[in-house]
């Protein structure tokens, strides 16, 4: 799995003769930096010819510099309250852009260093945000070529070390797969190919992967993803499948994460069909498992020790036919829950029920478990705190401030999270309205135009899961923090066109690795 390798370099000093770099890229709200020294003279005669310098993006000739290529990006103020370190990554993706047009393959970063913690991540975030600007689809790199899709095979960074390069690659290894999973289309990317790409992405590493496909195993033991399986079972090559991932450090564990992964390979709504050409954009609903996938495949390069971490991704395609599963059936989870059905189009959360299941029993046999789903789950998640990843925990997870920790980890790292919190109101809304049923899955409005549109499906997690019987008051609790990526899943939101972003992997690798 190729993506731009990157090249630890001490200083920009000893880096301007390196002749194994093509082009020199400076981020910086002021160019007049002490270090930039050696280009003082060529800047000041630039800014006395060109009003673009220090004010936006400029690209100019200059001997001294790799390539003789030298990209001036401005990051702009960083005094305001609301200022926050994604204006090195906005910088950063637009630059990198420029070096690629201007034909660069291995450009050099220097990144104006900032002494506020709020940006003590940013030549990281630079290189991460610039890998995330490079990523083109699999489907077309598959086809064209990586090599002409993706010229820029290396970057330099200045001012860190081998060791701290090698940690942002495996984290870039990750993030890449996260992309790749999230945005291909659905055939490429069938449940199957899904659970075949990860085998192929972990052969050799820390993770053990487990698949399993077998139908009459998956309809006893993942009862809820099977019924939104169930139209699509007709067509071998869009079966399910239920991948499972396992890390186990060397030495003593300290700390367990379990991860639930919602891995909808395509969902056309299911009997509450998509209409009106929202259907579009759908093979991208496997943004969750994706974002699990990613998440390991960088544990698996990190080797963190103390943690084991468990994922189980249900991937499924949400199909429409004569044996599709409707509104009003009662179906019972594996947790042994009767959840009555409401919308097909709710079909995520069914899914998520039972993997969360399967980790909630895992969990108990744990050392200090914590239990995380990642889905993009509901459009009121993107219509309430738009492109931020939503944290909805319950008890256990609050008093341990797993939301406030992930909160904190990705404004340094420019993976924002917004906090909502479960309320009563919740878990009223999906109440039993008869004894048919133990739970009501979902109303049958959209959840952008319903109250608590994003909130309430996470206590139907917890209901349907038969984590209700593990809060803060029980004898046995579990933390459980719920992530809903629908606003954050894809730059600017356009789930037809825009890219993966491989959110929330870098503010939950951050959360983990600094506790």
């Amino acid at each position: 799995m190729s993506y731009p390798h990157l090249t630890a370099v001490a200083s920009l000093q000893s880096a301007l003769t390196e002749t194994e770099f093509d082009a020199l890229i400076v981020l910086a709200s002021d160019f007049n930096h002490p270090e930039l020294s050696p280009l003082a003279e060529v800047l000041q005669t630039a800014a006395q010819v060109d009003q673009r310098i220090g004010q936006q993006l400029a690209s100019l000739a200059c001997s001294l510099v790799p390539g003789q290529r030298l990209i001036l990006a401005p990051i702009g103020t960083l005094d305001r309250d609301y200022d926050d370190v994604r204006s090195y990554a906005d910088a950063a993706k637009q630059a990198i852009q420029v070096a690629k047009d201007m034909g660069a393959k291995a450009p050099l970063l220097w990144v104006e260093p900032q002494q506020s913690p709020l940006y003590q991540q940013a030549a990281a975030v630079s290189y991460l945000a610039m890998c995330q600007a490079l990523w083109q689809p699999l489907e077309g790199r598959e086809v064209v070529g990586e090599e002409k899709l993706e010229p820029v095979q290396r970057i330099g960074l200045c001012g860190i070390a081998a060791e701290q390069a090698e940690e942002l690659m495996a984290i870039e290894a990750g993030r890449r797969l996260a992309r790749d999973l999230a945005g291909t289309e659905p055939e490429r990317m069938s449940a199957l190919n899904f659970a075949a790409y990860c085998q192929e992405a972990f052969a050799g590493s820390a993770v053990q992967v487990e698949v399993v496909t077998d139908i009459a195993t998956l309809q006893r033991d993942y009862p809820l993803m099977m019924a939104v399986a169930r139209s699509s079972l007709a067509v071998k090559r869009h079966h399910p499948a239920v991948i499972r991932l396992i890390y186990n450090p060397d030495g003593a564990v300290a700390q367990t994460l379990l991860l639930a992964g919602k891995g909808l390979v395509y969902d056309t709504g299911g009997a509450d069909l998509k209409v009106g050409g929202s259907m579009a954009g759908m093979s991208r609903d496997k943004g969750g498992g994706a974002a699990v996938a990613g998440f390991m495949l960088a544990i698996a390069g990190l080797k963190p020790q103390g943690i084991k971490v468990v994922a189980e991704i249900g991937a499924v395609r949400n199909s429409i036919g004569s044996d599709a599963f409707v509104p009003d059936e009662v179906l019972t989870s594996h947790a042994g829950v009767r959840v009555r059905i409401g919308n097909t189009d709710a079909e995520g959360r069914l899914v998520l029920a039972d993997l969360l299941s399967h980790l909630r029993e895992q969990a108990l046999n744990e050392v200090t478990p914590q239990i995380f789903s990642i889905a993009t789950l509901t459009g009121h998640a993107a219509r309430a705190v738009g492109p931020y990843t939503a944290l909805v925990e319950n008890g256990p997870a609050r008093l341990l401030q797993l939301a406030s920790t992930l909160q904190q980890q990705g404004d340094i790292w420019g993976d924002p999270c917004e906090i909502s919190r479960s309320r009563r109101e919740d878990f009223q809304f999906i109440q039993a309205k008869s004894a048919a049923e133990d739970v009501l899955s979902c109303n049958n409005a959209a959840s952008s135009v319903t109250v608590r549109g994003h909130q309430f499906p996470m206590a139907f997690l917890v209901e349907a899961s038969g984590l209700s019987a593990h809060g803060q008051h029980q004898a046995k609790p579990i933390p459980y923090l719920h992530l809903d990526i629908a606003g954050s899943g894809v730059d600017g939101g356009d789930w037809i066109h825009g890219k993966p972003s491989a959110a929330p992997i870098l503010a939950l690798l951050a959360s983990t690795l600094s506790s």
